[in-house]
């Protein structure tokens, strides 16, 4: 079903520069207009006081920004009045800002992921044992995670080139730790070389990946068909993984469970409509439908540890017998 919605995304994936609602003369000529009656050559000196950013400063809004920001709101309004869609504008729909955040919801619901991941790992600390196996691997694989969702509310509060290479960036990490951690477990009884090689590998392509990212235009598109396709190999390993033990590991379910979850939350990212009071689009509301499938992954990873050193501490009882 995972893969089924990931090569959806394929399919209906598209990268633009503009949108109708930026090409349009109308918010063109407003944004020239706004330009040359408030603006100076350096973009920060506001000479119309509807122009005159609060908090906004603190998130670099210059005078440019504002005009851009007032003539979307302009543009908006005429296509409304004309019984047009809502237009998007450089890619995005058009957003209210609150406290200088570009995208409001967005922003919080990265924080509640971030919050969701920090909370989880200290429950998985408090309940599983240092010598667990596995401790340390999960320890990586949240940091990657609280490092991710951090970039993802930097970006969402303002849209900088580099902001925007973060997120991308390290979102694919998730995506790639997932995959390697899903492979460790596999490999759980091979030798510590094997499983070294193996995270080795995720890392070194994980570093020429970002490396690509940053050079020249962000490729939007490559960077989909990688992730789309690091998605298939780690949501299909965990799968494997649960078909392979849930006889004798019932709390698989819970990773099963999350597969299937985390594939309809996508659908989200395929149903695209205007933000719901301007605030709520599909993407933010995808954000806050991972933040229990936080909770859900790391019970499932808690069960896990718990039941490794069981079984580690019987074998030990075993080979003193």
């Amino acid at each position: 079903m995972k893969i089924l919605i990931f090569l959806t995304i394929v399919a209906f994936f598209c990268v633009c520069d503009a949108s109708y609602g930026d090409r349009s003369q109308y918010y063109q000529n407003c944004v020239k207009n706004c330009k040359s009656s408030n603006c100076t050559e350096d973009g920060v000196q506001f000479q119309h006081p509807d122009l005159q950013p609060l908090p906004e400063r603190l998130l670099a809004w210059s005078c440019h920004d504002e005009c851009m920001y007032e003539c979307m709101w302009k543009t908006t309004k005429a296509f409304l009045e004309r019984n047009w869609n809502v237009p998007q504008f450089h890619g995005k729909w058009p957003f209210l800002r609150f406290l200088g955040l570009q995208e409001p919801a967005s922003v919080v619901f990265s924080i509640g992921n971030l919050v969701a991941n920090l909370y989880m790992l200290r429950q998985f600390r408090a309940r599983v044992r240092r010598d667990s196996p596995n401790y340390w691997l999960w320890h990586v694989f949240g940091a990657i995670c609280c490092n991710a969702w951090t970039w993802s509310t930097i970006f969402h509060a303002r849209d900088f080139p580099i902001t925007e290479l973060f997120d991308y960036a390290f979102a694919y990490s998730i995506v790639i730790s997932s995959l390697c951690c899903a492979l460790l477990r596999f490999l759980h009884a091979r030798h510590i070389i094997i499983r070294t090689l193996v995270g080795i590998f995720c890392a070194l392509f994980f570093l020429n990946h970002f490396a690509y990212l940053t050079v020249g235009k962000l490729d939007y598109r490559f960077n989909m068909q990688v992730n789309v396709l690091t998605g298939i190999l780690g949501g299909s390993s965990w799968l494997i993984w649960y078909i392979c033990t849930r006889r004798y590991r019932k709390y698989s379910w819970k990773i099963l469970v999350f597969q299937i979850l985390a594939a309809v939350s996508l659908l989200l990212e395929l149903t695209d409509f205007p933000p719901i009071f301007y605030i709520f689009d599909a993407h933010s509301l995808w954000h806050l439908a991972t933040v229990p499938l936080t909770l859900l992954f790391y019970s499932f990873l808690i069960d896990d540890c718990i039941s490794l050193r069981r079984e580690k501490t019987d074998d030990m009882k075993k080979k003193l017998i």
